[in-house]
Formats: C-alpha cells, sequence, structure tokens
C-alpha cells in the first residue's frame, strides 16, 4: 500500500496529476481546496472517493483513495483534563473537535489513519504541535484502540524545542514511543530526531531554508514493514514550499 502525503500550497486541483503519477492507493494533502467546489478541475483524477475538511474553503485537508476503495470519516471528538487542583482555569480542559486540523479515517474498515496539519494563530500557546499534543491525548483510547498511521505536515521540528514546554516535539516523540509508534523517517534512515539531513520544506521555497517538517508515525509492526521516500526538490518545489512524503507499506 502507497501512501503519499503533501503539503500542496493551495490550488491542488491544478496539480494532482503529479501525485497521479506516482499512483498511491492513499492521498493526503494538506493546503487542499474543497474538491466539491471545483468538480470540473477535477474530472480527470482519478481519485474520486474523497473526504475534506477545512475552515477555509480554499485550504483544508483532503484525503483520496482509489474507486476500488471505501473511505470513511471517523469520529474522534474527544476532550481531556489537566488535572492541577490550585489552577481553576477553563483552559485545562478541551474537547478535540477544537483543534486543527486533523482527520481521522479509515479506509475498508481494515485500515485507520489521522491526517495531520497543525495550525498555530497569535493568541495560541499551543500552537502547532501543541495543538497535536492535545489532540493526541483527547483521542489516546481511540489511538490505541485504531493503531492509524499518522501522517501529515507538523510544522515541528526538535530544533525548536523550549524547555519549559512539556509539549515540544521531543517529548511528543518520546510520549508516541511509549505507545509503541515510531517515526518512519528516522527509522528507516537512522537519523536522530533534529538532525534529519532530507528537509520537507523551504521556506519561501529557498534552498538554503529548508527544514524537516512533515512525518510518519507508525505503530512498531507497521513501521517494520514499511519504506518511506522525500520527493525531490528539483522535481517539486515549483510546485509548493513542501516536498511529499511517499510511504510504502509492505502488508
Amino acid at each position: 500500500m502507497k501512501i503519499v502525503s503533501w503539503n500542496c500550497s493551495g490550488g491542488f486541483r491544478k496539480k494532482y496529476h503529479k501525485i497521479q503519477n506516482i499512483n498511491p492507493e492513499i492521498i493526503i494533502i494538506q493546503e487542499c481546496e474543497n474538491p466539491d467546489l471545483y468538480k470540473n478541475d477535477f474530472d480527470s483524477f482519478n481519485y474520486k472517493n474523497f473526504i475534506w475538511e477545512g475552515e477555509n474553503k480554499n485550504k483544508g485537508i483532503a484525503v483520496f483513495t482509489k474507486n476500488i476503495n471505501q473511505i470513511n470519516k471517523l469520529n474522534w471528538n474527544n476532550s481531556y483534563t489537566l488535572n492541577i487542583p490550585e489552577i481553576t482555569s477553563t483552559s485545562l480542559s478541551w474537547n478535540s473537535s477544537e483543534l486543527k486540523q486533523f482527520l481521522p479515517f479509515s479506509i475498508n474498515d481494515e485500515f485507520s489513519f489521522l491526517a495531520v496539519w497543525t495550525k498555530g494563530r497569535e493568541n495560541l500557546i499551543f500552537g502547532y504541535i501543541g495543538q497535536f499534543w492535545k489532540y493526541i491525548l483527547a483521542n489516546k483510547s481511540q489511538i490505541i484502540k485504531h493503531k492509524p498511521f499518522i501522517i501529515g505536515d507538523f510544522n515541528s521540528n526538535s530544533i525548536w524545542d523550549k524547555r519549559d514546554r512539556w509539549w515540544n516535539h521531543s517529548e511528543i516523540v518520546s510520549l508516541l514511543d511509549t505507545w509503541n509508534y515510531k517515526s518512519l523517517y528516522h527509522q528507516f534512515f537512522s537519523e536522530k530526531q533534529g538532525n534529519e539531513s532530507i528537509p520537507t520544506f523551504y521556506l519561501q521555497r529557498n534552498i538554503e531554508k529548508s527544514y524537516h517538517i512533515d512525518y510518519a508515525f507508525l505503530p512498531s509492526d507497521k513501521a517494520d514493514k514499511s519504506k518511506i521516500e522525500i520527493g525531490k526538490f528539483k522535481d517539486w518545489i515549483d510546485l509548493s514550499d513542501h516536498l511529499p512524503i511517499i510511504i510504502d507499506f509492505q502488508n
């Protein structure tokens, strides 16, 4: 099963041919427009089964799959409360429906996925990786039960860790490790978090401003059966500031 995740930087209806040529089973696209609003533009796209969710009609998460597959959105809207007796702030409790942007789904009721595109706002301390931290704590029971592939644009790297934030990147990698999850890239290439040799993102599409911020976290047994590839700069940079990550899982 081949899976592609890509932040397309908008306008996927004009770029999908590039992904279609890879011939994946499942396509996860961040910053994708709502395909229902551009049906004519997607007419020649071979992946007619899809789900989409977003705050903005032109930028959300879309998941596409081949027509032989059935795709279903999963209802993971659970809550979590931090227990700090001396503090009564309402900020200690949250529901995952408030967090952006996460899309859990299943394929053929056999494989579960969590598509990720973390966001941040100026008025949010828990931005980007903090949003992911809050989401997985709220939905821990679902993750442990369904063991989803967790894939997408996390907008995060351990090089930006802040020691006084318990939701920093490295802490979350450690948390996932206790749930028996591995970062496929780091396992496959035998590299450490923060020392990635292959970037996935180029700020302002500048080759001198490169970062690794897109990931695939898989349960260990699935990671052991998988390979990962990062698209090449020269092939993709004209289309987006992100490169696609390509996962090949041998079931």
